[in-house]
């Protein structure tokens, strides 16, 4: 349960100071008064967003249950927030995978396609969705725990396959034939890899056996790479999940496999040399090919200033020279419930308004841990922002004041972009 403080003295003051402290918090430009204003589409922009939706369930099948009817209000909630922003593409994090398509099919027919709250329905042709390694039992005992059958054995940690899935859909055509994924490629071929150590020991990265490290997966749930069509012009959607670096111990084998899920993507569009030992599930080997658009979607479970993440693992992107991280999308409602919450928000080093999630006040508090990275070839990056309206919005209610959840403990994060260069019409 998160546990809600008492409002603080800030409440008050709080309204006045928030203009004026997101104009002071350069580069935070893509804030606007309102959450209308803010969703405006610059004329030919497209909108890229990312959204952890909490679509996931305790039980296997019960996601397509709960989308059975469209009278779920949590999926009503998440459908309006999806319907009032309006991404062209947009990756969902922890959808729950079935093999048939079923929940996919049910969501776009019965919550996407029908106006929520009096809003415009929105369609979604194009859609791309796999396996994930949550909840897939590996026979191993990952955890250490005396037993090879619980979530946290499987390839990615989960009470039954697909649990935390991931969805794209996109309103422009997807290159099936393009697609890669990496699903199975192992942690161990990743070159400095940095393997979890039992300290107990004086061996190094001798946490798994070398068995365990025989089959032991680097994706948690998967790495894609998903290319869609634009007008003529290739985007390469690079989407994934990684890890949370908490829950382990002294080891620190989630925060360690969080970063290199982080570093994959790094190394992905780093070039031929940087990318050479990175494989497929195809058996293709090498990362991102030529020097086309791609941009990187996803809950990525790492703060670049706060939190518990490893080496801080996520400058590993920010900082990358292929990735354009100038601007940083933020919110008056990451900012406002950063000052109502206080405790743990109050010793961040980073700026709530950057924030794009809603954790517990009491430990790690709201964090900016869901991205849209564009590459800075070919693309050009216009604004973007976070889906957090303050509490003087009339759209404050779609996210609620953090517990109970209305609909999500994420918030949706989206990009304006333009593509540059050549077109292609084959």
């Amino acid at each position: 349960m998160k546990v809600r403080p008492m409002k603080s003295l800030f409440v008050g003051f709080s309204a006045l100071i928030m203009g004026a402290t997101l104009e002071a918090a350069n580069p935070y430009v893509c804030s606007a008064s309102t959450m209308d204003d803010a969703l405006t589409k610059p004329q030919g922009a497209i909108r890229i967003a990312t959204f952890n939706a909490s679509l996931n369930r305790s039980r296997e099948g019960e996601l397509i249950s709960d989308l059975n009817d469209g009278n779920n209000s949590q999926i009503a909630a998440v459908s309006e927030i999806i319907q009032r922003v309006r991404p062209d593409i947009l990756l969902i994090n922890e959808f729950d995978f079935d093999a048939d398509g079923e929940a996919v099919q049910r969501f776009k027919d019965n919550y996407l396609s029908v106006g929520q709250n009096n809003q415009e329905a929105i369609r979604y042709p194009y859609m791309f969705v796999a396996p994930s390694n949550t909840g897939i039992p590996s026979g191993m005992d990952f955890d250490n725990d005396g037993s090879t059958s619980g979530p946290g054995d499987a390839y990615g940690f989960g009470f039954f396959p697909g649990q935390y899935g991931m969805l794209l859909l996109s309103r422009y055509p997807i290159d099936h034939f393009g697609i890669r994924t990496f699903r199975q490629f192992l942690w161990r071929d990743m070159p400095g890899a940095l393997l979890p150590d039992d300290t107990a020991t004086v061996s190094d990265a001798d946490y798994y056996s070398d068995s365990e490290l025989d089959v032991f997966r680097l994706s948690s749930k998967s790495h894609w790479d998903v290319p869609v069509w634009i007008d003529g012009r290739k985007l390469h959607v690079l989407a994934a999940h990684p890890t949370p670096p908490v829950f382990d111990g002294a080891e620190d084998r989630n925060g360690r496999r969080n970063h290199d899920e982080i570093r994959f993507w790094a190394d992905y569009v780093g070039g031929r040399y940087q990318s050479r030992y990175i494989y497929d599930d195809n058996g293709q080997w090498g990362g991102l090919r030529g020097r086309g658009a791609f941009v990187i979607l996803g809950d990525y479970n790492a703060d670049p200033k706060d939190g518990d993440s490893t080496n801080n693992a996520i400058m590993q992107l920010l900082d990358h020279p292929a990735i354009n991280s100038n601007t940083v999308p933020g919110s008056f409602g990451g900012l406002e419930d950063s000052l109502l919450e206080g405790l743990a928000n109050i010793q961040h080093q980073g700026h709530a308004a950057t924030d794009t999630a809603d954790f517990n006040p009491n430990g790690p508090g709201n964090l900016r841990v869901d991205y849209v990275l564009p590459s800075k070839r070919k693309m050009e990056l216009i604004c973007g922002g976070v889906f957090w309206p303050s509490s003087k919005d009339t759209t404050h209610s779609l996210v609620g004041e953090g517990y109970p959840v209305v609909s999500s403990d994420h918030r949706l994060v989206w990009a304006d972009v333009k593509l540059k260069g050549w077109r292609f019409f084959w």
